[in-house]
């Protein structure tokens, strides 16, 4: 499956519900009542159908049957997981029990609805999903700009950074990277013009940021 494309409308659109189940009745009743309420939809009928589309580039949702043809829905669960498609998941099943129903949540999914369930029930774990979605969404393009100017840095400013947020001095900074004291402000002060930061705060607030406090240091760097 392709990832989604960026799109300056992502954030203003109500957001789009995928439904996977074999059941053309629930199929089609999902697909009024979500409609209903102003959301768009896409209907597949197993997991494998639904990998051979394009997701959306607008926040959105997985309703998901535990019980599908091929791969079971918890199954694919972890599937998702393991190749990092992130989509929120509301499961539905007509035979859930308290393990399955555990395991499903536990692997991150938003609600596990047995049916039948009320439509309420289902609006609200789908707005709450791709409420969620729309978030992660905002976080990445938050992050994105961020993320390219510190690809910028050679890998001897990256660990200048790295350390400097960890809270080091510029001569603990020197000592654990071999470098002279002199050296590691040279760097400093190249890396802190690449990422138009004019105070140490500002190099923290980035790397908090890029969640960088714990990356690890690129190696030993001979010349510099």
């Amino acid at each position: 499956m392709s990832r989604p494309s960026s799109s300056p409308d992502a954030t203003s659109d109500s957001g789009t519900v995928l439904v996977i189940d074999d059941d053309i009745s629930v199929r089609e009743a999902l697909d009024s009542l979500f409609r209903s309420v102003g959301l768009r939809t896409r209907a597949f009928v197993s997991a494998h159908e639904f990998l051979q589309s394009e997701l959306p580039p607008t926040p959105c949702c997985l309703v998901l049957d535990v019980r599908l043809p091929g791969i079971s829905g918890l199954d694919f669960q972890t599937y998702l997981g393991e190749t990092n498609i992130q989509l929120p998941i509301v499961f539905m099943t007509g035979h859930g029990d308290i393990p399955m129903s555990v395991r499903a949540i536990k692997a991150g999914a938003r609600d596990f609805l047995t049916k039948p369930f009320r439509d309420q029930d289902m609006l609200d774990a789908v707005t709450d999903a791709i409420a969620l979605d729309r978030r992660r969404r905002q976080s990445e393009k938050d992050i994105a700009a961020p993320r390219e100017v510190f690809e910028t840095l050679t890998t001897r400013e990256r660990d200048v950074m790295i350390l400097l947020a960890k809270g080091l001095l510029n001569k603990q900074v020197a000592a654990q990277l071999g470098l002279s004291e002199i050296t590691v402000k040279i760097h400093r002060g190249r890396l802190m013009k690449k990422i138009g930061a004019y105070t140490l705060a500002d190099i923290i607030k980035m790397a908090d940021l890029l969640q960088l406090r714990d990356a690890p240091l690129s190696g030993p760097e001979t010349g510099s």
